[in-house]
């Protein structure tokens, strides 16, 4: 199986939301993926399987030193076959030569051995607050 990763890469809504909605487990909303990142990201990383879209990540940013991973998702049958890293390292990349100096990612306990362990984060404390009761 080939996959290839493509920094800021083309690609169609109706692709993410589908993906998004397989992987997160909801059903397929409308969402302007590409506007939405073309407006507010620093960047994101396509993953293809031929011309299937199997993985994305979306990279957010403060405009400045800090970057951060948003919406991880892999295709649910091609999950625990280093795709979800692929994309991580693909996204330290593109951070990394927009000379930010920091990538940051929240996680549920679950998956603390993908981010720590696959993709070398380190754990940090921090902090959150619900908006929404």
């Amino acid at each position: 199986m080939t996959i290839t990763y493509e920094w800021r890469g083309d690609f169609e809504d109706m692709a993410v939301n589908a993906l998004h909605a397989e992987g997160f487990g909801h059903r397929s909303l409308d969402i302007g993926w590409r506007a939405q990142v073309h407006r507010h990201s620093l960047g994101w990383v396509c993953a293809w399987r031929d011309s299937e879209l199997v993985g994305f990540v979306n990279v957010a940013w403060d405009g400045g030193v800090h970057a951060f991973i948003l919406d991880t998702v892999v295709s649910t049958g091609l999950r625990h076959s280093g795709i979800g890293a692929g994309l991580i390292a693909e996204a330290a990349r593109g951070a990394r030569a927009a000379q930010c100096e920091w990538l940051h990612v929240d996680f549920e306990d679950d998956l603390r051995t993908f981010y720590v362990d696959a993709c070398g984060f380190k754990p940090t404390p921090a902090g959150l607050i619900a908006l929404r009761a």
